[in-house]
């Protein structure tokens, strides 16, 4: 069976505009100077950056506030090697991650970021401009502004495919090439890619007066690393920027050309993350801490208690305190741990997300809203939305909690699927047609019928559909239970035929269904 009605053509009305549009989308890249296809503007790429930025620290761990002249002084030697870039007009960034996880990162526009962790393990600040001469040509090359574009153009040519596909299958592509558009941004970066970024970072650290022997050594440490098998660094730096013997070799010829004798800055490094290597003993208890949480939170307490007699200034300490009191079932005292990490760090979403959640446990409902709603404009959660959800709908407000539902609803998880089942409960009396799709079909033989999916997350029965065209309108009533994600054809007992002119005018309409218990 085919849907009603026909799809004409589209060729003037889409390719040939898509076309057009990516012939005169090429332009040289700034650091290559290769020709490449480039429809992101300079202006979107720092927008995209900016809008990202901050929820990205957020879910990376937040940033690491104990030591603000550490920060200062990574910004600064980012900033040395910024000004000798090709981009320097960017308005690069640099934060300090706080997270044990050895890891870096940038973004379009200048956004970059280096874990806590990552410094840990650095020799010299010459190793610390490898890492960060790295990132920036990651930006400055627009890597991260490619894999926009890529997914964009993923998207487009299924949107074109789908329109010519006159069955479901179009929706199927579309569906497919949005969502890996979508995930682009978080997937590892290409081997060109890494190796363009070590070619011209070593380039950006010359030029800055640095010695690029430094970004060999730290590849050859890389390599090791990577044969350990470490959690933390296959979890982290090695997940998207895969070392290999190809770019250590790739680096010691671009090294071999260069000046010799260029700056190191071993004691000075060593002096400026003096203060890091002191509290890392703490970090490792905290970490060691997470691992006993959940079967073992008593253990994951005395691992808490232990970093905190080490550095009694970290919020996180006082959190992992707060969430193996929580599994103890000491709810009353976990919120008090809470207090403790937003008073410490009062920019972090989890400490008002997990305060929010104790709160609630204890019946404190405006308080719970509160943090909820203050963890959420730091970084929106699947776990904040549906709990403000629950608190909308006993405070008597549907429309709240149907807008908390659906916003949580997005997320693949057990909350997102909680959320969703919730939402169909509450939204499904008064928008059926949000969530049970009815599409008129035809056979060869112009036999039409009902297609009927249910697209929410719960099974439905006592559905009511109907299909209308101008003067032209019957409902119809299917038994037994859809299942989410079933379709199923039901007969309309009338022909093409039957219905003249009006039948390129056929709908059909979803007016009624219930959640099957």
């Amino acid at each position: 069976m085919t849907s009603m009605p026909f799809i004409a053509t589209l060729r003037r009305h889409i390719l040939l505009p898509l076309c057009v549009f990516v012939l005169g989308a090429c332009a040289t890249n700034p650091v290559t100077k290769k020709s490449e296809l480039s429809f992101v503007s300079e202006a979107q790429e720092i927008s995209i950056g900016t809008q990202q930025y901050l929820q990205n620290q957020q879910s990376a761990g937040g940033k690491y506030l104990l030591d603000p002249a550490l920060a200062a002084y990574v910004s600064e030697v980012g900033q040395k090697l910024v000004k000798v870039s090709d981009r320097p007009n960017l308005p690069f960034e640099f934060v300090v991650i706080n997270d044990s996880v050895p890891n870096a990162w940038a973004l379009p526009g200048g956004k970059l970021a280096i874990n806590r962790g990552l410094l840990t393990e650095l020799k010299s600040e010459a190793e610390l401009a490898a890492v960060l001469s790295h990132e920036i040509v990651h930006a400055a090359a627009r890597h991260g502004a490619r894999s926009v574009e890529q997914g964009t153009l993923l998207a487009a040519g299924a949107a074109i495919i789908g329109a010519l596909t006159a069955d479901k299958r179009g929706a199927d592509l579309i569906e497919f090439a949005t969502q890996g558009g979508a995930t682009l941004l978080s997937l590892r970066y290409s081997r060109d890619h890494e190796l363009e970024a070590d070619h011209y970072g070593i380039d950006y650290m010359v030029r800055a007066g640095y010695d690029p022997k430094a970004a060999v050594e730290l590849q050859e440490t890389f390599v090791r690393l990577s044969g350990s098998k470490s959690q933390n660094w296959l979890g982290g730096l090695f997940a998207t920027h895969p070392p290999s013997q190809e770019r250590v070799d790739a680096n010691r010829a671009r090294a071999a050309g260069q000046p010799g004798k260029l700056f190191r800055g071993e004691e000075t490094y060593r002096q400026k993350i003096a203060g890091l290597i002191k509290s890392k003993p703490a970090y490792t208890a905290h970490d060691e801490g997470r691992k006993l949480l959940e079967k073992q939170p008593a253990q994951a307490l005395a691992k808490a208690d232990e970093a905190l007699a080490l550095e009694p200034r970290e919020g996180l300490f006082h959190a992992l305190r707060g969430d193996a009191l929580k599994r103890l079932g000491r709810v009353a005292e976990a919120e008090k741990e809470y207090g403790e990490a937003i008073r410490r760090n009062g920019d972090y979403f989890a400490h008002y997300l997990n305060r929010g959640l104790a709160r609630q446990q204890q019946g404190n409902r405006a308080g719970a809203q509160g943090d909820l709603e203050q963890a959420n404009k730091l970084l929106p959660t699947a776990a904040a939305h549906f709990v403000l959800g629950n608190l909308a709908q006993g405070a008597s407000n549907p429309g709240k909690a149907i807008e908390h539902y659906r916003l949580a609803a997005g997320s693949d998880s057990e909350v997102g699927r909680r959320a969703g089942s919730a939402l169909v409960r509450l939204d499904l009396p008064r928008n059926p047609g949000g969530y049970v799709q009815v599409e008129p079909v035809a056979d060869k033989a112009g036999n039409l019928a009902l297609r009927i999916t249910n697209r929410s997350p719960a099974a439905l029965h006592k559905l009511r559909v109907a299909a209308v065209a101008p003067g032209f309108s019957r409902e119809y009533a299917p038994s037994g239970v859809l299942k989410s994600g079933q379709s199923v054809t039901l007969p309309m007992n009338l022909r093409v035929a039957e219905l003249g002119n009006a039948a390129n005018s056929l709908r059909g309409q979803a007016r009624g269904a219930e959640v099957a218990e």
